[in-house]
Formats: C-alpha cells, structure tokens, sequence
C-alpha cells in the first residue's frame, strides 16, 4: 500500500512539474508573439495583394497553400535551425537580428520611395513578376513567391522570438516556438482570408439583402475594402520601420554597444514627463525614423549591388532548369 502512494505521489509530482512546463511554454509563447507583433502586422499587410487578380474561387485556396508554406518554413526549416542556433551559437542571435532588421528598413523604406519617387508601373508585382497568360501558371508564380516573402519574415519572426525566450530549457524554447509559429500562422492567414473574402461578403449582402439598411452595409463594406488594405499597407510599412530600427539598436545593445538604446532611452525619459504611454511614443517615434534612415541608406547598396548578385547567381540556376 505504501508503494501505491509513492507511487502516486510521483505521479502527482510529475503532474505538477508537467503542468508548470506548459504553463511556462505559454508565458514564453505569449511574450514571444507580442515582441513580434510590427512583423505580423506587416506580414498580413502583403500578403492580400498576391491575391488579386484571381477568381473569387481560387482566393481561399491560394490563401491555404500559402500558409501551409509558412507552417513549413516555420516548423520544419526555421524551427530546427533555431534550436541549433540556441544549443551551439547563441552569439548568432544578435548579428541575425540585425541583418534581419535591416531587411525590414530596407524595405519599408523602398515602399515609401516607391510611393513618392517616380516608377515604371510595369516593374512587376509584389513577387517581382509580371503578367502571365496561363492562370495556373500565375498561380504557381504568386504562391511561390508569397513564400519566399513569407520565408523571410518568418525567420525574422522567429529569431525575435527565440530572443525574448528566457528559460534556458530546450524543451520549453522548441515547444514556445513551436506554439508561436503556429498561432502567428493561424492569425496571420486567417486575417489574410477574412480581409480577402469581405468584400465578396459585401456583395452577396447587396444582392440579397430584404432591408435597405442589409443593402447599404453591404455596399459600405465593398466601399471600405480598398481603403483598409490602403491603411494596412501604411500601417505595415510603419511597422516594418519601427520594428526594424527598434530591433536594431537593442541588438547592438546585446552585443555591447549601449550608447544608441541609452540615448533613446534617456530622451524619452526626460520629455516623456514619466508617462510610461508617451515615453512609448517617443522611443517608437525615434526607432521609426532611424529604420527610415538605414532603409534609405541601404535601398542604393540592395538594388545596385545586393539584387544584380543574387540574379546573377540564381537567375543561372533557374536558367538550368
């Protein structure tokens, strides 16, 4: 008898200890996906215009096979090479961060001189193509491309989340991540379907509506659409720059220099009159315009030096093919 209870006694314990591993896999999943949250705006921000163009029927499907890819990317590429990193280069983390952040600056930055520079409108969509006769050929082209897209702002995801995972456990840092590639995913795409499909939803209310007033919503809604995914553009290209400078300055931080983060810091301090909402603000404000600033310093070294090289390296190997 005495043995069943220690038994059960042992069992309670494990119990217990399994219980607080979820419980800090959780905690660390939810800091992780906050710290995160400028690159997901960002991410549901571009991801709606890999679908127009297409019918109606294929958006949904489109929308699944992207995100199946970025479950991919997350869990089966960029999960294991997070935990590598952890395990045998955690020194890696900071310079990856700061090459990661300087994508970002990098391309916010080229966004605004898109908007406000003279182009050529026929330079291609967002994956860099053009238009194509066959739909499932184009089909192919977009979906690959949004996962490309998608390849590097999950591993920027990613590796902003293996940073702010503070248990030293590989367990909890595999299972946190895990959890966090999964809901960002879930929350991502499915933003993504809901943005995508409200129109049609719109339109389906104005044509079946028995009250003027279901009518009207629905004609408000189509209205509205071009609008929001105006705002989300903005609003993700704003993120881009502030997540991207914030992430830079406390990178450099990490690796020793502290000048940058204690001067925003102590700016925002003394103007912020101790209201922890405004010296929020200011700090934002500061990151933002230093992402700009790297952004518009690195758009002349990634189109003249960074994308001529990787075309010339890849567009061989496609031309292999």
């Amino acid at each position: 008898m005495s043995g069943l209870l220690a038994l059960l006694d042992d069992v309670a314990g494990i119990a217990k200890i399994a219980a607080a591993s979820v419980d800090d896999i959780g905690a660390a999943a939810a800091k992780a996906g906050t710290k995160t949250a400028g690159v997901v705006i960002d991410d549901a921000a571009v991801t709606p215009k890999y679908i127009q163009g297409f019918e109606p029927a294929r958006e949904l499907p489109i929308i699944w096979r992207i995100a199946r890819g970025s479950l991919i990317n997350k869990l089966v590429f960029l999960l294991p090479a997070a935990m590598l990193m952890a395990s045998f280069a955690p020194w890696l983390v900071a310079p990856l961060l700061i090459l990661g952040g300087s994508y970002l600056c990098f391309e916010g930055a080229e966004k605004i001189a898109h908007v406000v520079l003279p182009h050529d409108d026929h330079s291609g969509g967002p994956d860099g193509t053009h238009g194509v006769g066959d739909p499932k050929h184009l089909e192919e082209e977009k979906v690959k491309g949004a996962i490309k897209t998608d390849f590097i702002l999950s591993a920027e995801i990613m590796t902003i989340a293996l940073s702010t995972i503070e248990s030293d456990n590989l367990w909890i840092q595999g299972a946190a991540l895990a959890l966090v590639g999964v809901m960002i995913t879930f929350v991502v795409y499915g933003a993504v379907a809901i943005i995508v499909k409200m129109d049609d939803v719109g339109m389906w209310l104005t044509r079946v509506g028995r009250l003027g007033v279901t009518r009207a919503i629905g004609r408000n809604i189509v209205k509205f659409m071009p609008w929001l995914l105006k705002l989300l553009a903005v609003v993700g290209t704003a993120a881009m720059l502030w997540v991207g400078g914030s992430i830079i300055v406390h990178s450099v931080a990490e690796m020793g220099w502290h000048m940058p983060e204690d001067l925003i810091k102590g700016f925002a301090k003394d103007y912020g009159g101790n209201h922890g909402s405004v010296e929020w603000s200011i700090v934002a404000a500061i990151d933002f315009v230093i992402g700009l600033a790297l952004g518009l310093i690195l758009i002349p070294i990634g189109t003249k030096i960074v994308a001529p090289l990787w075309g010339t390296i890849f567009g061989k190997t496609k031309a292999a093919h």
